[in-house]
């Protein structure tokens, strides 16, 4: 492929039981990074408010104006002690929970009918990709059915599109302290380290978006 390869990363910002998402201070460390393997390489980012609407309206938007070629997502899993790589979205929402706007979906599932959608064999290759770091880090086929699921599935709609973007993938967190270290008593792992596997990861996806792009 010529030109400038374009990689998004997105976060979210807070939510009722969550008043800090260390996905933000993720995001703005990996967007700034900067070594020789990303130097033809636009690295750009988003962070969503965690409302159903704000993910309807600015993904398209995102789209649009960055023109991608791929999506690395993160969102908070609060209760997970490791780094979670979703495999595939559920076509599953919640209706019990309202979203940081109040407002709740009016059905259980996002597409009627339809079974649940992958992201695709670079999963699993994102993930070697993060132990490599050290990091605790494990493969997930639950994204939940909150926010984090219906961005990953929105995601893949993309992807299935003809918008040019490759590969899309969602990254769950365990919680963090206010000052990026390890949250007591739910995780070890620390934003040095999240930044650590999240770079790894982006050197993996730059590989793979490259080889996708070239097929």
């Amino acid at each position: 492929m010529s030109g400038r390869l374009r990689i998004l990363f997105t976060g979210f910002g807070p939510f009722p039981g969550a008043p800090f998402n260390p996905t933000m201070p993720l995001v703005k460390r990996l967007v700034a990074l900067r070594r020789p393997a990303f130097d033809d390489v636009t690295l750009s980012s988003h962070i969503f408010d965690v409302t159903y609407a704000a993910v309807d309206r600015e993904l398209p938007e995102l789209i649009a104006s960055h023109r991608p070629q791929a999506l690395l997502m993160f969102g908070l899993a609060g209760r997970s002690a490791h780094l979670r790589i979703e495999s595939r979205a559920r076509n599953a929402v919640t209706t019990r929970f309202p979203d940081a706007g109040r407002q709740h979906a009016r059905k259980g599932s996002i597409a009627g009918g339809a079974d649940a959608q992958v992201f695709g064999p670079h999963s699993e290759k994102l993930l070697r990709a993060a132990l490599m770091t050290g990091i605790d880090a494990r493969l997930s086929r639950d994204a939940g059915s909150y926010l984090c699921n219906y961005l990953s599935w929105r995601a893949i709609e993309v992807v299935n599109g003809d918008n040019g973007l490759h590969l899309a993938q969602f990254v769950h967190v365990p919680p963090l302290a206010h000052d990026g270290t390890a949250a007591a008593g739910k995780s070890s792992i620390t934003l040095e380290a999240l930044v650590d596997a999240g770079e790894a990861m982006l050197l993996e996806l730059v590989k793979l978006t490259r080889q996708a792009a070239r097929a």
